[in-house]
C-alpha cells in the first residue's frame, strides 16, 4: 500500500515536473528515494521479472529447457483438483483465516479501547511492551514453547491435568482441539501489535469532540460507540481489506513451524502455502507447485477487488481505491 502511494504521488510529480524538475527532484530528496530504494527493487525482481515463469504451471517443466518446456495445458491444475487434498487445503485456509481476521481485529480493537483508558502513564507503557513482545518471537520459537506446553509426557499442561488427577491429553494427535490452538496463538501473537495501529488513531483524535459529548451529557460508554468507534472504521476497515486480500494465503511459517509433518493434524492444519512447499518436496515437480500457487493468486486477486468493490458501495470512505 506503501509503496503505491509513493509510486503515484511520483507519477504526478513526474508529470508535473518535467524531465528536468524529475531530476532536480531526485537530488534534492535523494536520501529519501534511497530508502525506498529496496522496497522497489525487491517489488521489481520478485513481483515482475518472475512473472513469465508463471507458465511453467501449464507446463511439463525440465530444468534444462526452463520456461520452454513441453506444454501440457491444465493437466496439473486437474492433478490438483481431483485430489483429496484440494477441498481441504482451501477449506482450512478460508475458514482459518477468516478466524484470524475476526477475532484478531476485534480483539485488538477492545484491547486499544481498554489502553485508552488507563490513566496511570508506567502501567501503559509496561503493559505495551509486554504485549508487543510476542509479535517479535519466530514461530520456531514459539512451536517450541509450545511443545513444552502441550507434550503429552512432559507437557507443563498434562502435568497438571495429571497432578489433578486426570489422564493426560495427547494433542498433537488429536486435530479436534487445533482450531482452538492456532487462533489462540494467533491472538496472542499479534494483538498487541495491531492494537498499537488502533491506539494510535484513538490518540489522534480531536479531545474536543469528546468535551463536547461530555457537556451533552454523554457517558464513557456512548462516547466509545458514538465517536471512538466511528472514526475508527475507516482505518479497520482498509486493514481488514489488506487482510481480506491475504485471505487465500497462509501464514506458512506458522503453520510449517507448528504442524511441521504431523499427519494426524493435516486434515484441519494442512494449508495452501505448506502444500505447495509439501508437493515440491515430494515430487520435485514445480509445474505442480506453480498451479497451485498460481490458483491461490487468482482467488486472492479476486477476493481483494471483490470485497473492495463491495466496501466502495456500502462505505466508500473504508474502501482502497
Amino acid at each position: 500500500m506503501a509503496e503505491a502511494a509513493v509510486g503515484a504521488v511520483g507519477k504526478q510529480r513526474a508529470h508535473r515536473l518535467g524531465p528536468r524538475g524529475v531530476i532536480r527532484e531526485l537530488a534534492r530528496n535523494r536520501a529519501l528515494y534511497l530508502l525506498v530504494l529496496p522496497a522497489v527493487l525487491y517489488t521489481f525482481v520478485y513481483g515482475y521479472i518472475t512473472l513469465p515463469y508463471m507458465a511453467i504451471a501449464f507446463e511439463k517443466f525440465n530444468f534444462r529447457t526452463g520456461i520452454l518446456s513441453q506444454w501440457v495445458g491444465l493437466k496439473n491444475f486437474q492433478y490438483f483438483f481431483k485430489s483429496t487434498w484440494a477441498a481441504t487445503v482451501t477449506r482450512n485456509t478460508l475458514i482459518l483465516n477468516f478466524l484470524f481476521i475476526v477475532i484478531v481485529y476485534v480483539s485488538s480493537i477492545v484491547l486499544a479501547l481498554l489502553l485508552n483508558e488507563v490513566r496511570a502513564k508506567r502501567f501503559l507503557k509496561v503493559s505495551q511492551t509486554v504485549m508487543l513482545f510476542p509479535y517479535f518471537i519466530s514461530w520456531v520459537v514459539v512451536s517450541y514453547m509450545l511443545q513444552g506446553l502441550l507434550n503429552t509426557s512432559t507437557g507443563l499442561l498434562n502435568r497438571i491435568i495429571a497432578g489433578l488427577g486426570g489422564e493426560a491429553v495427547s494433542f498433537y494427535s488429536t486435530p479436534g482441539y487445533w482450531y482452538v490452538i492456532l487462533i489462540l496463538l494467533r491472538v496472542w501473537k499479534y494483538i498487541g501489535w495491531t492494537s498499537v495501529i488502533y491506539l494510535s488513531v484513538i490518540t489522534g483524535i480531536d479531545g474536543s469532540l469528546f468535551e463536547a459529548a461530555y457537556i451533552d451529557g454523554a457517558g464513557r460508554l456512548q462516547s466509545v460507540l458514538y465517536i471512538t468507534l466511528p472514526l475508527l472504521l475507516p482505518t479497520a476497515s482498509i486493514l481488514t481489506l489488506m487482510e481480506v486480500g491475504r485471505i487465500f494465503y497462509g501464514d506458512f511459517s506458522m503453520f510449517y513451524a507448528i504442524i511441521r509433518d504431523n499427519g494426524s493434524l493435516m486434515p484441519v492444519a494442512e494449508v495452501i502455502d505448506t502444500y505447495v512447499y509439501r508437493t515440491f518436496k515430494l515430487t520435485g515437480n514445480p509445474s505442480l507447485s506453480m498451479a497451485v500457487g498460481m490458483y491461490q493468486s487468482l482467488v486472492g486477486f479476486a477476493l481483494v477487488f471483490g470485497s473492495n468493490a463491495l466496501v466502495n458501495k456500502l462505505y466508500p470512505e473504508g474502501a482502497l481505491f
